[in-house]
């Protein structure tokens, strides 16, 4: 059987706003906007809208997003700033970058956002800042984070990459902390053709450190106030994030109607533990991750089936080769060890099919048949 369910078809969604895309990369190498220019200008405004935050700064890519809001954050040598011990490096490689220490929070076994209790019993005199990642789509507990912040004097840096849209009791995630980022990787909820990312803050101040840091340390070219960095949002995946973001409304819905689905159909499988939503969350489903003790055979039947799965991520961050300077132990995150090795991510996008969808829940219940016979 051969049914090549890709995890994500990019070329889909591409199809049905093909005309206007193809208008404004035209028109962009037409004009010659390829730095900078009108269409950033004009997504800068739009998404600063749509987040209903008042400032936006665009950057080139979300791992620079991170690293720029801690740059203006004031992130210093021995600043311990925390994070999730499940995630994407990104999260974490920043802080470093910044001139911090990384310090690992365990994630919700349920939700897979960051633990409040974890986050309570890491803080020392020299943590600063929290990070808050809205994995997989799902908002983290930002009532708890917030008062923990305001209790220990900490900011916040959302970290949104996964989840434009999304509300947490009603409240767009990125609208709870001084500064929230987010990328614009092509196979993100609001995708570019390329690498792009932005922050969104209230704070005018820091949205102006975090712009000149951006743009080689200064507002206008020659004029530098500070040592920067290069990284730019070019002109052609502004244009193309600007004829998106009218539609993440109606795709951020269908993905909704596509994880309904999966939900009803994997609901009654003993296998497996399809994915929880905690109470007054709004979850945007970058990501469909169901859990099982089988995972590696049930990924593998699947893929010989035709059906692309990932695993995001496999392996928990303070796990990783990178982080062995540290001598983290399983004992310390026991939630996200346990999560790393029963994850499996399905495909979903908004243009995913009932026929492909009722394909890939019925292999899936095939699968624990004959495990089960």
């Amino acid at each position: 059987m051969n049914t090549q369910i890709p995890f994500v078809d990019l070329y889909a969604q591409y199809q049905t706003i093909k005309e206007e895309i193809d208008f404004v990369i035209s028109d962009v190498i037409q004009k010659s906007s390829f730095v900078r220019g009108p269409y950033v200008e004009k997504f800068e405004q739009m998404f600063a809208q749509a987040m209903e935050r008042k400032q936006c700064v665009s950057c080139a890519n979300g791992t620079d997003s991170l690293y720029i809001a801690m740059v203006a954050l004031g992130v210093k040598p021995g600043d311990e700033v925390l994070a999730p011990a499940h995630s994407w490096i990104s999260t974490t490689e920043t802080i470093t970058q910044a001139g911090g220490k990384v310090v690992f929070c365990d994630t919700d076994k349920h939700t897979f956002t960051i633990d409040p209790k974890s986050i309570e019993e890491k803080i020392t005199p020299n943590t600063v800042g929290i990070i808050p990642v809205h994995l997989y789509g799902q908002p983290a507990d930002m009532d708890a984070i917030m008062a923990i912040a305001k209790k220990h004097n900490l900011w916040v840096l959302e970290d949104c990459a996964q989840a434009h849209l999304a509300r947490y009791k009603g409240k767009l995630v990125g609208t709870f902390g001084d500064v929230a980022s987010f990328s614009f990787y092509p196979g993100k909820n609001l995708g570019a053709m390329g690498d792009a990312g932005a922050v969104v803050t209230n704070d005018q101040a820091l949205a102006e450190k975090m712009a000149m840091f951006a743009r080689h340390g200064g507002l206008k070219k020659g004029d530098h106030n500070i040592e920067g960095i290069n990284s730019r949002l070019d002109g052609i995946q502004a244009a193309i994030l600007s004829v998106k973001l009218p539609h993440l409304h109606k795709w951020t819905a269908q993905r909704q109607e596509r994880a309904a689905r999966y939900t009803e159909r994997l609901s009654s499988l003993a296998g497996i533990k399809i994915p929880e939503i905690a109470k007054g969350r709004e979850h945007v489903w970058h990501l469909y991750v169901i859990k099982s003790s089988e995972r590696d055979d049930l990924a593998d039947y699947l893929n010989k089936s035709g059906v692309q799965t990932v695993i995001n991520y496999p392996v928990a961050l303070p796990f990783l080769t990178a982080y062995s300077r540290f001598s983290h132990q399983p004992a310390e995150f026991p939630n996200a060890f346990k999560n790393q090795s029963e994850i499996l991510s399905l495909p979903i996008f908004p243009e995913l099919s009932d026929v492909q969808m009722d394909t890939v829940t019925g292999l899936i219940s095939e699968y624990f048949r004959k495990a089960a016979a």
